[in-house]
């Protein structure tokens, strides 16, 4: 009897790692932002790198589904140089941009969504 219980207890504990393992994966898929200057546009490969105000750069791709404010279409007013403010999800290591402001300055004023 004692080990069906064991194995009953195993089984549970199992079953809340799974949870908690599933529920950190979900938590991953938070919006970030980030502001700065656009240093390259790849518009074949629908990607951009930004050098933010740290002096890091972000490789930020873009979908059919980003949002675009202060740009005529997806990805056609930003050039090289244009101050943006980038609203992205990042998964396995790749950030794709849910939404960009053109002319952006300020994350505080970045889209919202």
């Amino acid at each position: 009897m004692k080990i069906r219980s064991k194995a009953a207890l195993a089984l549970v504990a199992l079953i809340a790692f799974a949870v908690g393992v599933a529920q950190f994966a979900v938590a991953q898929d938070v919006g970030h932002f980030l502001s700065g200057v656009v240093k390259h546009v790849d518009k074949g490969t629908k990607t951009m790198v930004v050098k933010t105000t740290d002096g890091t750069e972000q490789t930020i791709k873009w979908t059919g589904k980003t949002t675009w404010e202060g740009t005529k279409d997806s990805g056609k007013g930003v050039a090289e140089g244009s101050e943006v403010t980038v609203k992205y999800t990042e998964k396995g290591g790749e950030k794709t941009a849910d939404a960009v402001k053109a002319g952006a300055k300020d994350v505080g004023k970045a889209v919202s969504q």
